[in-house]
């Protein structure tokens, strides 16, 4: 399937690879059938991808496994909530970023994660009871990951 987007342009996308969100996410329920894009060109960028719309190529989010951000992030997700997605133990779990103008606020979402079952590629995004926060401030972290690699890589 060859999808239009705003970010990427074309992009092709193997239709088995597609991630369906039976209820839509949070705020957007008519946007049900995603793909999960890596960003080629921001290969520096810590596992940040993006969930890229089917149905509007204008619409696309970025998504990170929230370990990258809190390395003791375990929420409780009632099974009652995963039942949507089907059975399995092959679960991807990712929360959104928020990148804004100034770049010291950007954050992660650990509050509404996005549940995929990897095996059935359906998928759900949660509102969390846990003490998680929406804005999870990311850059002071990110900027002393970034400067450790160099480090390292300097040692070498």
């Amino acid at each position: 399937m060859v999808i239009n987007t705003r970010i990427f342009g074309e992009v092709t996308v193997d239709d088995a690879k597609l991630i369906n969100f039976p209820g839509g996410i949070v705020g957007f329920p008519e946007l049900t059938d995603f793909a999960l894009i890596h960003d080629s060109e921001n290969e520096n960028q810590p596992g940040i991808r993006w969930m890229q719309s089917v149905q509007e190529p204008n619409f696309a989010i970025p998504v990170v496994d929230p370990l990258v951000a809190k390395e003791d992030y375990n929420p409780t997700v009632d099974d009652e909530l995963l039942k949507v997605i089907g059975e399995g133990d092959d679960l991807l779990v990712l929360v959104t970023i928020t990148v804004p103008s100034d770049l010291k606020k950007m954050s992660v979402n650990l509050k509404a994660p996005m549940v995929i079952n990897v095996d059935t590629r359906k998928a759900v995004q949660v509102i969390l009871e846990d003490e998680y926060d929406i804005k999870y401030y990311i850059y002071d972290l990110l900027k002393a990951r970034q400067a450790e690699k160099k480090a390292e890589k300097a040692g070498e």
